[in-house]
């Protein structure tokens, strides 16, 4: 397979969340916050950028900003089904040869974080890239909240996913890595990931990531410097709004 040359990114986002209600209009230092992670997918300039909106209220925040708003089915399962569904939408010719799924909760996403996620499909046996952080904190190490990427770097920077686990793993010494929820796609890949069913490990993990290992599919991990901030509580949100107005 050849390097990707014509890359999108993708944005999935919906209203529901048990912990902030209504998460993506969240205020942010004036605007909601899924425009300020549309503001930092394009400041990546890596390809266009939309958003896959389970709701009309989040389309029509994407859209007063200048932004692209693919509306997708509400009851899909996963982030990974709205990023596959909005990409047919908008793209049915299939012109773009990659897409870069962004999380719609990380308001101050390093783009560099988001470019580093793409480098990866570089190599052409990698069907999947992602990203993941050397873990400092000593109480994250034991966290199930915490999900580690089981990977030899080495001295290097990526290496190939040999697993994903909420338990503490490798076993011995040696850098535990936190594995950070942004994944860049060969197109065909996300189109095959989307049609297998859901793996064992991925059930028992609660891991969508595990299916595409289970199936064969190579995985690889980029390493960055830190843990992007992920907007899920009221506190997180206080987080942000400090971060990006300062």
């Amino acid at each position: 397979m050849s390097t990707p040359r014509n890359p999108v990114v993708v944005i999935p986002a919906r209203m529901a969340s048990t912990r902030l209600p209504n998460k993506p209009l969240a205020d942010i230092c004036g605007e909601p916050m899924i425009v300020q992670v549309w503001r930092r997918a394009n400041e990546a300039a890596i390809g266009p950028v939309l958003v896959a909106c389970a709701e009309q209220e989040i389309a029509d925040a994407v859209e007063a900003a200048g932004g692209i708003a693919v509306l997708t089915d509400p009851d899909l399962p996963s982030g990974s089904d709205r990023v596959h569904q909005a990409l047919q939408t908008f793209d049915p010719d299939g012109k773009y040869d990659a897409v870069v799924n962004v999380q719609g909760d990380l308001p101050t996403i390093d783009a560099a974080d988001i470019r580093a996620v793409f480098e990866p499909l570089n190599d052409p046996a990698v069907d999947i890239a992602t990203l993941a952080a050397e873990i400092t904190r000593i109480e994250e190490r034991t966290n199930p909240n915490v999900v580690k990427a089981v990977a030899a770097f080495g001295n290097g920077r990526v290496a190939r996913a040999l697993y994903f686990t909420r338990a503490t793993a490798p076993y011995g010494d040696g850098p535990l890595y936190h594995h950070i929820g942004l994944y860049t796609y060969r197109r065909a890949a996300l189109d095959r990931f989307v049609a297998l069913p859901p793996g064992e490990l991925e059930s028992r993990e609660k891991l969508e990531q595990l299916r595409a290992l289970e199936n064969g599919m190579v995985i690889a991990v980029a390493l960055v410097d830190g843990v992007p901030l992920g907007v899920d509580t009221p506190e997180d949100l206080e987080r942000a709004r400090q971060v990006l107005g300062a």
